[in-house]
């Protein structure tokens, strides 16, 4: 059974994209950290990320200092801290969290839910920055 990254990846729950490639996709997460908190995920059902291949290893991290670079322009926290845990869902994937506190990197922290008009905000800030430093995978 498909993974409910899977499902959004292939458009069968909803996401809040910011990037696709041939590899990987980037969507916002629905239990956001802090304000901008996105995903990037391999298009691969790989559970435990030390198992994908190292090139994909190495195309995800790429991709992720691509969207922290974004965030950071975007909302101007004081770091962005990177986690991946990989016990929420069986589907390798990066946390990307725009922070002011290590306090905030912390899935008690984790909203329970986001409403819809922030997680386009954020999402749109992200895009802006990302189609500012000439990213073509900008969703």
């Amino acid at each position: 059974m498909a993974t409910v990254f899977t499902r959004i990846i292939n458009g069968e729950l909803p996401g809040t994209f910011v990037w696709r490639d041939d590899r990987c996709v980037v969507f916002m997460s629905i239990n956001p950290m802090a304000h901008g908190h996105a995903l990037v995920v391999p298009i691969d059902e790989i559970d435990h990320w030390i198992d994908a291949p190292a090139d994909l290893a190495a195309h995800l991290f790429e991709v992720t200092r691509h969207i922290a670079q974004a965030q950071r322009a975007a909302f101007s926290p004081e770091k962005v801290g990177v986690i991946i845990a990989g016990y929420e869902v069986p589907h390798t994937h990066i946390h990307v969290i725009p922070t002011n506190d290590m306090a905030e990197l912390s899935f008690a922290n984790a909203a329970a839910s986001v409403e819809r008009e922030a997680l386009d905000a954020a999402a749109e800030s992200i895009r802006l920055e990302l189609r500012r430093s000439e990213h073509a995978h900008v969703v």
